[in-house]
């Protein structure tokens, strides 16, 4: 076994960074060992329009230190009054590298997303046409169905009827949970991915519900049974390039999360790297790491991998990550995978 891996500087293809003092703490932590990040764009108000998506990528680079070569690549917030024209301009002009659909009510901030997928039918058409990529939040949610359930009654009654009927659409099944989630992504065409977040290699439910409630693991799509989550980990250490990392990286501060009715995500910027060469060395393929993290993502989307590369090394003692990100409105705190973390990134180049 190896104790130095250097692979290409990896990418985040599925990342919240929020807005304001928020984007200002927590942005510094993914550029640091990455390259490029499709950002998400449930802000409020969502991120819609071509010129918006232009205002917050500006944003976020005002936000990062000078000498960064970290690149936001922007999405725009699907809705039932979104514009064809104008996505496809957005995406021709380079100002957006996806649109994401969000389930109405789904997720954080998304009760602006959509409700009925036919509404939308005339825009995903027209990026269908145009080769621009869909990022899907895969999870019905109607009531009388079981939160743990969602995904994969998502995939037998919205998915695979929307691939049906537009077959060519290039789709991203974001965060994936679930055995069905990747047994679906392996028996289809090369068009359609899945990304998998760092804490779903690591967490089940038990992890959130055994010995008392840990609100910091709580997270949407909820993590599932074990069995799904060894289904995840096959998938991310197999090498197939239509799987590659989305951390999800979603950060709330601790009086959001801690709350009666506490917010849905998990902030792992910080610590990601290391978590995946812990899971892919107990897995024995750390071989497959680079595939995963730095090449596969890039080659959907059609982008070259990041030149720059970066140094892991494995350390005689356990690495220590802050517990928290210190922000204005009060600390995020960092995934803690449960585990001692030995990996570290010792150098970016």
């Amino acid at each position: 076994m190896t104790d130095t891996l250097t692979m290409t500087r990896p990418d985040d293809w599925h990342l919240h960074l929020r807005d304001g003092d928020m984007l200002r703490a927590v942005a510094p932590e993914t550029a640091r060992d990455f390259g490029r990040a499709i950002i998400m764009p449930n802000l409020v108000p969502p991120v819609v329009t071509g010129a918006q998506a232009g205002a917050y990528r500006d944003r976020i680079l005002a936000s990062l230190p000078q000498d960064t070569k970290f690149q936001p690549l922007m999405t725009l917030y699907l809705t039932e009054t979104t514009n064809p024209a104008d996505v496809v301009a957005a995406h021709r002009d380079g100002l957006v590298s996806a649109v994401k659909l969000y389930p109405a009510g789904a997720t954080t901030n998304s009760d602006s997303g959509v409700r009925d997928t036919a509404n939308v039918m005339p825009v995903l058409e027209a990026m269908a046409d145009a080769g621009v990529p869909l990022c899907i939040h895969g999870e019905v949610t109607d009531a009388p169905v079981d939160i743990f359930d969602r995904e994969a009654v998502f995939i037998k009654t919205v998915l695979d009827p929307l691939r049906q009927r537009i077959p060519e659409l290039r789709v991203i099944s974001e965060h994936i949970t679930t055995q069905e989630g990747v047994d679906y992504v392996m028996s289809a065409p090369e068009n359609l991915a899945a990304t998998i977040t760092t804490h779903h290699l690591i967490i089940n439910r038990n992890h959130i519900l055994v010995g008392g409630i840990k609100p910091h693991y709580y997270c949407l799509p909820v993590a599932k049974r074990e069995h799904h989550r060894l289904a995840l980990r096959q998938a991310a250490t197999s090498g197939d390039p239509r799987f590659f990392l989305g951390t999800d990286s979603a950060p709330h501060t601790d009086q959001n999360k801690l709350s009666s009715c506490g917010c849905a995500g998990v902030f792992s910027a910080t610590n990601t790297m290391s978590c995946l060469a812990h899971v892919f060395e107990e897995e024995n393929a750390l071989d497959k790491l680079e595939s995963f993290a730095a090449l596969n993502g890039p080659a959907y989307y059609g982008l070259e991998p990041n030149p720059d590369r970066i140094t892991l090394q494995k350390q005689p003692k356990p690495v220590s990550f802050p517990a928290q990100i210190p922000t204005h409105d009060g600390p995020v705190t960092v995934f803690d995978p449960g585990f001692d973390l030995y990996w570290s990134v010792v150098s970016n180049r």
